[in-house]
């Protein structure tokens, strides 16, 4: 259903109904649709407030469905994405932002438990194309070209799918069970999944295996080193390997009763609360800046430190002797740079773990002709991500961009609709953005006070001593509640508001769905459609002759 408003006029005292009457008429009303700022801020692409829409009446297979058609894994979306689209949302001005992640979340689950298979009903093309890593930049093209009707083939070197939201994410935070279902959903709409297969000639793949397309994808899975001057070294770790190998079944790493991470990103963050729950009595991490600089989310640091992590800020490492860690202290300076203060002192730890970030192996482009890889071993692609291999494209951790779950899915519905026009000889022309819907173009007198929903979560020692999900899902009630905090910013949801307040029956309803249509040969301009239009969606323009 839509949401149903008051009619009521609210205008401070003093404020005209009128611009101009008769025929002076100057302005006159038109309908118009913003980009609402959830849409615009999501790097998947994902209409967010069309599929909120259909959330809000209860249809939540529709509003599945509409996901969809941007983003094939929803439920693992809803919980690993550090949801920009709340960041920019509108809401925030009143109370909180909508909590899209926990519907989102909400809606995937509902698929994985009544399992729901997206649309799919176009025939095949003929045209082959070959993705390089089963990471989720490979999984997205993989799944939108299929959609698109080609036969597609995933070559993963790993022995399971999934790339880093397996090997790089911890259990408590994305359980296995959602990742292989999403995963297999996508096998089973017809996609051919090698396991264990590693590519290492593309031209190959060209030239003798007859694809038409590549698309390679592989995940920063190399750990970066630092050289730390050590009269002699103790056990150190990578944080990259730490997390694989408690995915691949190998004994967890004996890590003694107190370990070091040094880094300050969200990897630093999994890999200590790891350690935590792997039974050690102190985690810390150490990290150059503050707060502030941090590349880590912060409600990962906040959740960290909730189970016991100790994090020491604005710390660097200058030494190492078994044990005993000698650290400096570091201040800020006025361009947001760490400086040393000459001011030293000692942590004791049986383990360090470097989490200073991971680097991509493209060893196996070196000799591709055309291929430019830069000096921070990404490789550059044009605007179709595309490389200087023609039919050869990269997406993910590969190229120049945010590396997060959620960046990785856009770039694989962007280079397969890319691709999708490369092998019909034609370029995907991307529709043009509407613009944005602001908060101050919005009539929040409509809309009550309603704080976000709160998703339960595992209680302080369960977390500390299990791989348990820590944040659990919300129910129907919550989840509908919260769909219908969504104000609709900058497109009409048909609630009669212009139909009712118009003193010149200048509104026509056009019937559910259609919208409404001024009338303006009896609209004298007086603007009270628009002043009383909760979502924005009405723009009083110039009359023109």
């Amino acid at each position: 259903m839509s949401k149903q408003l008051p009619f009521a006029i609210t205008l401070d005292p003093g404020t005209s109904l009128a611009n101009h009457t008769g025929s002076w008429r100057t302005l006159k009303p038109v309908y118009l649709d913003r980009l609402p700022p959830c849409n615009n801020a999501c790097p998947a692409g994902e209409n967010i407030q069309g599929w909120l829409y259909h959330a809000e009446e209860g249809d939540y297979k529709k509003a599945w469905h509409l996901l969809m058609d941007d983003n094939p894994m929803p439920a693992v979306m809803g919980r690993v994405c550090y949801h920009p689209c709340e960041g920019a949302c509108n809401r925030a001005a009143m109370d909180e932002p909508v909590a899209i992640h926990s519907v989102e979340r909400f809606l995937g689950d509902q698929a994985l438990k009544n399992g729901w298979m997206p649309y799919f009903d176009k025939g095949s093309t003929g045209k082959r194309v070959l993705v390089v890593g089963a990471g989720p930049s490979g999984l997205s093209a993989a799944y939108h070209l299929r959609r698109l009707g080609h036969d597609v083939t995933i070559r993963e070197a790993g022995p399971m799918a999934g790339g880093m939201m397996r090997f790089g994410i911890p259990k408590y935070r994305l359980p296995r069970d959602v990742l292989d279902k999403e995963i297999q959903r996508i096998v089973d709409m017809g996609v051919e999944m090698q396991l264990n297969c590693k590519v290492d000639n593309i031209p190959a793949a060209f030239e003798s295996e007859g694809f038409n397309a590549v698309f390679i994808a592989v995940g920063a899975h190399l750990a970066k080193r630092i050289d730390i001057p050590a009269h002699a070294a103790g056990k150190i770790l990578d944080a990259a390997s730490v997390l694989r190998d408690m995915e691949a079944g190998a004994e967890p790493p004996k890590l003694g009763r107190r370990v070091i991470i040094y880094g300050g990103g969200n990897t630093a963050m999994d890999a200590a609360r790891t350690a935590k729950r792997l039974g050690v009595d102190e985690a810390m991490i150490v990290y150059r800046r503050s707060r502030n600089e941090m590349p880590a989310h912060d409600f990962e640091a906040t959740e960290a430190e909730e189970e016991g992590v100790l994090i020491h800020w604005l710390r660097t490492i200058k030494q190492i002797d078994e044990t005993t860690f000698t650290v400096e202290k570091m201040e800020i300076d006025a361009g947001g740079r760490p400086q040393p203060t000459g001011e030293f002192e000692t942590l004791e730890a049986d383990t360090l773990i470097l989490a200073l970030g991971q680097d991509v192996d493209t060893s196996f482009l070196e000799k591709v002709p055309g291929v430019v890889i830069a000096k921070d071993g990404v490789v550059d692609v044009d605007a179709r991500m595309m490389t200087g291999y023609p039919g050869l494209f990269a997406g993910g951790d590969m190229v120049p961009s945010e590396r997060t779950v959620t960046v990785a899915v856009g770039h694989g519905k962007k280079a397969a609709r890319n691709i999708d026009g490369w092998l019909k000889g034609e370029a995907y022309e991307k529709s043009e953005k509407h613009q944005l819907a602001a908060f101050e173009n919005l009539n929040t007198w409509y809309y009550d006070d309603a704080p976000a929903s709160v998703q339960p979560g595992l209680d302080i020692i369960r977390r500390q001593t299990s791989f348990d999900e820590v944040i659990g899902d919300l129910v129907e009630d919550n989840a509908l509640f919260e769909a219908r905090r969504c104000l609709s910013c900058g497109n009409c949801f048909e609630c009669d508001n212009c139909y009712g307040v118009c003193p010149d029956n200048a509104v026509k309803k056009l019937g559910p769905g259609k919208r409404f249509e001024f009338i303006y040969d009896f609209c004298k301009g007086c603007g009270l459609c628009a002043t009383e239009c909760p979502c924005g969606a009405i723009e009083m323009v110039a009359e023109t002759t």
